[in-house]
């Protein structure tokens, strides 16, 4: 399974990816700012998400709001 960012570059474990928009995080009052970096990422069952520690906590993240740093 190819996992892709919105740019289209694939992506792989441990990668570093950067945010491409401000997210709020659900059940939060938490948002993640634009540019915020998300090493060492981990690839999910999902071609449309991967998982990486932002903001203290570790959590599910689409790809089509990162980009490869």
């Amino acid at each position: 399974m190819d996992v892709k960012d919105s740019n289209g570059t694939l992506l792989a474990e441990g990668d570093s990816v950067t945010l491409t928009k401000d997210l709020k995080v659900k059940g939060s009052s938490l948002t993640l700012k634009r540019g915020t970096m998300v090493k060492n990422i981990r690839l999910t069952n999902s071609a449309s998400e991967i998982e990486g520690r932002a903001g203290g906590s570790t959590m599910v993240l689409k790809t089509e709001f990162l980009k490869k740093a």
